[in-house]
């Protein structure tokens, strides 16, 4: 069963995403910064945490869930080092996420043929 509810959590936020894309003039760049930012307001106010028990990768991998390990990596860092961890927590918390956006962002630049538009 965790495999359907992670399916239909994460196919509904893509499915609400691309309605967006194709319904509205926001920007896919605009879409996506305000589903990190949405992640972290509702991790900030205790309401993503919920949604991650029930649907797992289904939650933490679309970019809500990005913001939300942002906010927790920050509020687990503040809880240890004061305010500093304002500033360090978010990338301590998403490192795996942004390394690996780095390391395939890399690997498909040198596998990827682009071609001119002239």
């Amino acid at each position: 069963m965790e495999y359907v509810n992670a399916f239909w959590v994460g196919g509904a936020i893509c499915a609400v995403c691309q309605v967006l894309i194709d319904r509205t003039k926001l920007t896919p760049a605009r879409i996506l910064v305000s589903l990190v930012v949405l992640g972290v307001a509702l991790q900030a106010f205790g309401l993503y945490q919920p949604v991650v028990d029930y649907a797992g990768a289904g939650a933490t991998i679309p970019l809500l869930g990005f913001g939300y390990s942002l906010a927790k990596g920050v509020a687990k860092a503040v809880a240890e080092s004061g305010l500093l961890g304002a500033f360090t927590g978010g990338v301590t918390g998403a490192a795996g996420g942004i390394a690996a956006a780095i390391v395939f962002g890399c690997l498909f630049a040198l596998i990827a043929r682009p071609k001119s538009r002239s």
